[in-house]
């Protein structure tokens, strides 16, 4: 059974990623990008999935860290004989050939250990045919193929791979393992101690580049890391996690395929780039965004694959028995919905990016122009919402307010950059994007914002009101919304998304789930906007006690388990960590910079 999910970590080479458990196993691996299949996939199975395990005999405790600031990854097991430490790592890569290297060390007394490797392509549903070759075992399967080079005698037992070996102080074992395309040729030796340097060289070397010098600096830096790691660096694009149908609550069936770059990210990861020092990063993700989002405004996805990909049919792997028995999902059907918020965060990215100064040499404003005349011609119509809900169409209002930002933000760059646009339109859709949602979208008796027009329901995307420049913080409306949230969605310190029973069909989906993390930052960025800086922090470090031991976080947090739940490591936790973290230190923060951007007095069109 996979272990807990707060006991993994990631190692990643910036075109896919493994998670390591701290039992030394590896439970999952997508070669050779993030949405490939999986040559290790008993995290959602079992063993006879494929894993690839290295630890002691016999009973051990264990402590385990990064490199410094890499992705080079130590796990010490401590043993009755002795300690031995095993580092794990996939060295950066420009080719179709991924590797991972596992070096065991010993440190102290000799102690007895045993390796198994259990290679299961697409998904844990394919056993190769293994033999050797030149000293090297091969496994073959239709397309995919992989090699381990190792000094250690290896023997197949029940469809697996074996060997046991003794490590005594100073002495290393190291073993590779690289897959490539079935037809080509074997991939070249790769030297472990060799790339063991230039993968901590890379590493460190990337993450000089940060400027963020306040509080917390561990904990951000770790989480651009994290970032970086779930970078497809080939295109620039950015996934939302490294995993596919981890629950988002045990035993459910929120399970969803995260291994796709979503839109909704893009403004709040470019402003986590840029403010942080990676004009580069930045610079790449803005590409593969225009890239992505070329052609017709009206089939403008939601998500996309790697390298801009369109097409995420969905399906279930029913060979699969899945996380804590829940069902696993391949591809997305989200993809096919239609979110009219996404359009708001699209406008908003370009012109954040503008007025950060990133350099374009892009026909963007061109393209802006044709998304902003689908929002006017479309705003009005319902949408499956931030959250994706399977339920149906509804006149979401956080939908609504992305609507208005986008209008807002086509008005700024008319203003601000002399952009050419119809400006009177624009200023006029805007106003009357704003005087509907406080209209339709604001119940006046309870004092709050609601889920959708005429409803009950509370939703925690509406924290969003404040952030993006819609209203002040201390404007009576986003203080009703705030307190509304607090004593409706607030459990244990943590903020679920939106109000979940078995009398409503907003979402399609039995109720139960656990807390949003990247809801909960947003409400600790509402408390330092009204000043409730006290507030503000305590919440803030409620989050950083999430992170695993390795500075780790998944989407959502189990209350009642106390464990982490949801795809990991979740790009959409990290990101609004280094925005929290930014505002609530003396630095301009991208929250403050949403803000008094929108807040500016409106144009009079004229």
């Amino acid at each position: 059974m996979a272990l807990p999910i707060e006991d993994y970590a990631i190692i990643a080479d910036t075109q896919t990623a493994a998670l390591v458990g701290r039992n030394g196993t590896i439970d999952w691996l997508c070669v050779p990008r993030f949405d490939s299949g999986a040559i290790f996939a008993a995290l959602l199975g079992d063993e006879e999935n494929g894993h690839w395990s290295i630890a002691p005999q016999g009973d051990f405790t264990v402590r385990r860290r990064y490199v410094d600031e890499t992705l080079v990854l130590e796990t010490e097991f401590e043993t009755a004989d002795g300690v031995v430490r095993l580092t794990d790592f996939m060295p950066p890569r420009d080719t179709e050939a991924p590797s991972v290297v596992r070096i065991v060390t010993g440190v102290r007394g000799r102690v007895d250990m045993t390796m198994v490797l259990r290679l299961r392509f697409d998904y844990g549903q394919v056993v190769p045919w293994v033999y050797q070759e030149q000293g090297d075992l091969v496994a073959v399967a239709g397309p995919d193929a992989a090699w381990l080079r190792t000094p250690v005698e290896t023997r197949g037992e029940n469809m697996a791979t074996r060997a046991e070996f003794t490590v005594g102080p100073g002495e290393t074992v190291p073993f590779v393992l690289t897959w490539r395309p079935s037809h080509l040729p074997p991939p070249e030796p790769v030297d472990p101690v060799k790339e063991l340097g230039v993968t901590e060289g890379y590493w460190r070397g990337w993450i000089s580049a940060c400027t963020y010098e306040g509080e917390w600096r561990d904990a951000v830096v770790r989480s651009l890391l994290t970032l970086k790691a779930l970078t497809y660096a080939p295109t620039g694009g950015i996934v939302a996690a490294a995993t596919t149908s981890l629950p988002e609550k045990l035993g459910g069936v929120r399970n969803w395929d995260y291994r796709f770059c979503w839109l909704r990210d893009a403004t709040i990861t470019l402003q986590s780039l840029l403010y942080s020092g990676f004009q580069s990063e930045a610079a790449a993700w803005r590409k593969w965004l225009l890239r992505a989002i070329a052609g017709n405004p009206a089939e403008l996805q939601i998500m996309y694959g790697v390298a801009g990909e369109r097409r995420i049919d969905e399906y279930v792997a029913t060979w699969l028995t899945g996380y804590d028995g829940n069902p696993v999902r391949i591809g997305n059907a989200a993809a096919e919905q239609f979110q009219l918020d996404v359009y708001g965060e699209v406008m908003d990215a370009l012109h954040q990016d503008r007025r950060a100064g990133l350099k374009v040499t892009d026909p963007a404003w061109e393209l802006q122009c044709k998304l902003m005349q689908f929002v006017e011609e479309h705003w009005r119509d319902p949408d499956e919402g931030i959250w994706e809900v399977r339920g149906g169409p509804k006149q979401f209002v956080h939908s609504k307010l992305m609507a208005w930002v986008a209008a807002d933000r086509a008005v700024r760059a008319v203003k601000d950059f002399g952009l050419p646009g119809p400006l009177k339109r624009w200023v006029k859709l805007r106003d009357e994007i704003h005087a509907e949602i406080l209209a339709k979208g604001y119940d006046k008796k309870r004092r709050t914002f609601t889920q959708y027009y005429g409803s009950d329901e509370l939703d925690a995307a509406l924290l969003m009101v404040p952030l993006v420049g819609f209203l002040p913080a201390d404007d009576e409306r986003v203080v009703g919304t705030v307190a509304a949230i607090e004593e409706n969605l607030l459990v244990d310190g943590f903020v679920q998304r939106y109000t979940q029973h078995h009398d409503t069909d907003v979402d399609g989906l039995p109720p139960g789930e656990g807390a949003f993390l990247a809801c909960t930052f947003w409400l600790a960025d509402n408390y330092a906007l009204m000043g409730r800086q006290e507030e503000a922090r305590e919440t803030f470090g409620r989050l950083l006690a999430l992170r695993n031991d390795v500075g780790l976080l998944s989407e959502e947090y189990d209350t009642d388990a106390g464990r982490l739940v949801g795809n990991f490591p979740q790009a959409f936790s990290h990101v609004p960590l280094i925005d929290t973290a930014r505002t609530l230190t003396a630095a301009l923060a991208p929250t403050e910079a949403r803000v008094t951007e929108g807040l500016k007095p409106a144009p009079d069109g004229k």
